[in-house]
């Protein structure tokens, strides 16, 4: 079935500014609350939020097989659910309705007043209730920089690194979208030159530059997946803030790996960007040495190119972009990450989230995380203001955006900005 959603000469009789992340032809899901608090599923063009569910009410989706309910939902797992050949149908549909030639919305006031809102007037929800979340650590730049922080030049990357997509499992619970504040954790840390811990707050809290994608049910337990199938099995991707408490983890570590000083906070954009939106962009990743075993092989482009920022935004203050990377520096492909989730017969649902693994490139201005650009606190930052970070302080924001563009067409993610408050306190 051709993605007639991404013809790049198609207009929408809805505004669209010329550089905006959101033009007809990227067409995300999310979900949003109404002034009318009422939940629902939506995508959007440009700065419109569009409720899906009242299309479907008004017959929009006619012809296209779907639950009555689909969309009148407060999470996006059910729409998931119903796999590749649904989504793009609903995309392509939605296009259709959207084109500057298609009178049958554009010239009906009450179905536009039924169906369309300010983007200022809705408040974006968590996208899909995520059941499992698993954090890759895929890419290489970051993970030589980390093993030269630890245990020098020699041995950077540990010897298990290059043969398979590294991972853990992470906590759904503390998931949350894009303007949700995030409090400053409380752990145990080891200070410097002292044999036994104390209890207090994290004073390196960091970013992780990720991106994440977003499972549909794809095997039952004992199951793999094979490699040249796993794309059927992905929806889309956000943004992911993979919060650190880097002195908490330093303590923590060893011998099983983050816990405490992952599972406070991750941060997600609240649109979740298909994988028919970003086919225009598909790319290599990096060369593969050594080849992979044969259950992780894959030839062509698999991997995408994405452009990365981050920026750090003092209370009252202008923000200072700290990183510019990109997604095609990873290692490992979402392809790779999970066939090799899944070759141990571990099953995968709709609504489960992968994350990328920090995103870092091969120059200064391109690592992912605080940790690397000030190189363990040792070469801060300075900001528009004039002030200086090691790592994150209280009352900064940290503003993650990313976006693809050829000479044709800009998608983009929007944003993922979370602001860092206190240690919560009990009142």
């Amino acid at each position: 079935m051709p993605i007639t959603a991404n013809n790049t000469k198609r207009k929408s009789w809805l505004p669209v500014l010329d550089h905006s992340d959101f033009p007809i032809q990227n067409i995300p899901f999310g979900v949003f609350l109404t002034k009318e608090n009422v939940v629902t599923v939506g995508t959007r063009i440009g700065d419109f939020a569009i409720d899906l569910g009242a299309l479907q009410q008004l017959n929009y989706f006619e012809g296209i097989e779907l639950t009555d309910d689909m969309f009148m939902q407060d999470t996006l797992n059910d729409f998931i659910s119903d796999g590749k050949k649904t989504w793009r149908l609903v995309r392509n549909r939605i296009a259709e309705i959207f084109d500057e030639k298609n009178p049958k919305l554009r010239d009906n006031e009450n179905h536009k007043n039924i169906v369309i809102f300010n983007m200022d007037d809705v408040e974006m929800q968590l996208p899909v209730l995520i059941g499992d979340y698993t954090d890759f650590y895929s890419g290489k730049e970051h993970a030589t920089n980390i093993g030269k922080m630890l245990g020098g030049t020699e041995n950077a990357l540990l010897p298990n690194w290059l043969h398979i997509p590294v991972g853990y499992h992470g906590r759904s619970s503390t998931i949350v979208p894009s303007k949700i504040p995030v409090n400053r954790p409380m752990g145990q840390t080891l200070p410097n030159g002292e044999t036994t811990p104390v209890f207090g707050p994290s004073r390196s809290v960091d970013f992780e530059l990720e991106t994440a994608f977003i499972t549909t049910d794809a095997n039952i337990m004992g199951e793999n997946i094979p490699i040249s199938e796993t794309e059927d099995y992905i929806f889309g991707m956000v943004l992911l803030n993979d919060w650190s408490a880097r002195d908490i983890q330093k303590w923590e570590n060893v011998p099983l790996g983050p816990f405490l000083s992952k599972n406070f906070a991750t941060s997600i954009s609240p649109w979740i960007v298909t994988m028919d939106a970003l086919e225009p962009f598909r790319t290599k990743g990096p060369k593969q040495d050594p080849i992979p075993l044969p259950y992780l092989q894959q030839k062509g482009k698999h991997s995408f190119d994405i452009n990365l920022e981050v920026a750090i935004q003092p209370e009252n203050s202008e923000p200072t972009v700290v990183s510019n990377s990109n997604f095609k520096y990873q290692y490992w492909t979402m392809c790779q990450q999970l066939a090799h989730h899944t070759s141990n017969g571990c099953r995968v649902n709709s609504g489960d989230m992968m994350g990328s693994g920090t995103i870092s490139g091969p120059t200064q201005d391109s690592l992912g995380s605080m940790l690397e650009l000030t190189w363990g606190g040792k070469n801060p930052i300075k900001l528009k203001d004039g002030s200086e970070r090691k790592f994150i302080n209280d009352f900064d924001t940290v503003i993650m955006k990313g976006y693809c563009q050829n000479g044709q067409v800009r998608i983009g993610f929007g944003e993922v900005s979370s602001k860092l408050l206190p240690p919560f306190t009990r009142k």
